[in-house]
């Protein structure tokens, strides 16, 4: 089974009510086949020791090839895997809805997002044990506003570019979120040889508490222990963060950007991410080949930011334009 209810190729769907759609997941969690990629941000928090094999995200509802979908009202709890997924739709409605599994239930995202495009998301509760919504690629013209994530794996873009493909997105809106308890929270990761690009994010108004890493950009993700460094890269470009307050627990800023192809136009203004405990032994930011400019000063100071754009940026062959 790769999923557990279907809607193909329908228009104008709407699923509705106060009804729990209880996936009973927790003899999956424990089945060594179905577990968690290892989500490589936790490199940065704890040694990488185990690693295992990526699969399909099984999720409990699923919309294939479908316009003008809508969810709302239901509760999604416990699922094999991913929540609730939707692929190839146009046209996506969701709120007020309760996503509720473990933070420790591997590979539960919440909403997972790829190739659909008209999405909004907004005024729902998600508690999962990966990412409370992720990004993936063909996505454009999502926004995603008033939504609790926690806890679970922040809201991310991606991972893009897995062997050596291509990914495009672009115009993503996140805005007034609170996060607690989550890994990341606002993250965007590619792989290395990957192409395409990610274009035209704003994550604004994010609220976290507890969270590990609050603001991640990460071009060298890898689930494996081992990955091979490659030049080719997904380009990544206008990327804006304002307004993201609160407190985190290792690091409140790490930017990991390509050697060949640096992010561009990343924008900070309105930063203010403070240890929850001064004691803890913690990282200052981190930015590598970065570049940008901080509207306001942030705290901390994000110092390791370059300001304006690189003098050798690679342009990106015709192959690479999405």
């Amino acid at each position: 089974l790769l999923q557990w209810l279907e809607f193909t190729k329908l228009k104008g769907i709407a699923i509705q009510g106060k009804g729990i759609l209880d996936g009973r997941g927790s003899g999956w969690w424990q089945d060594a086949p179905y577990e968690d990629p290892y989500d490589d941000e936790r490199k940065l928090i704890i040694p990488l020791n185990s690693t295992v094999q990526e699969r399909p995200p099984m999720p409990a509802l699923r919309f294939y090839g479908s316009f003008n979908v809508t969810v709302t009202g239901i509760t999604i709890q416990n699922s094999p895997q991913c929540h609730l997924k939707f692929d190839n739709c146009m046209g996506v409605v969701v709120h007020d809805i309760t996503v509720s599994s473990p933070g420790d239930s591997p590979n539960t995202d919440g909403i997972h997002l790829q190739n659909s495009n008209d999405v909004l998301i907004h005024s729902s509760d998600l508690a999962c044990g990966d990412d409370c919504v992720s990004i993936q690629t063909g996505c454009s013209n999502v926004y995603i506003h008033n939504v609790n994530c926690g806890p679970g794996h922040g809201i991310s873009i991606g991972s893009l570019g897995r062997d050596n493909t291509k990914a495009c997105v672009s115009n993503i809106t996140v805005r007034d979120i609170v996060m607690h308890n989550t890994m990341n929270g606002v993250r965007i990761k590619t792989w290395q040889g990957g192409s395409g690009s990610v274009q035209g994010v704003l994550f604004s108004n994010i609220q976290v508490s507890e969270v590990q890493l609050p603001i991640v950009i990460d071009q060298f993700y890898c689930d494996k222990r081992k990955c091979s460094n490659e030049t080719a890269a997904v380009a990544l470009s206008g990327i804006t963060y304002e307004k993201i307050r609160g407190t985190y627990t290792v690091k409140p800023v790490h930017f990991a950007c390509s050697d060949s192809l640096p992010c561009i136009g990343v924008t900070l203004s309105a930063i203010e991410l403070k240890p929850v405990q001064e004691r803890y032994h913690l990282y200052d930011p981190f930015c590598w080949q970065t570049f940008g400019e901080l509207t306001t000063p942030t705290v901390p100071p994000i110092s390791c930011l370059q300001i304006g754009k690189p003098t050798n940026n690679r342009v990106q062959s015709d192959h690479d334009v999405c």
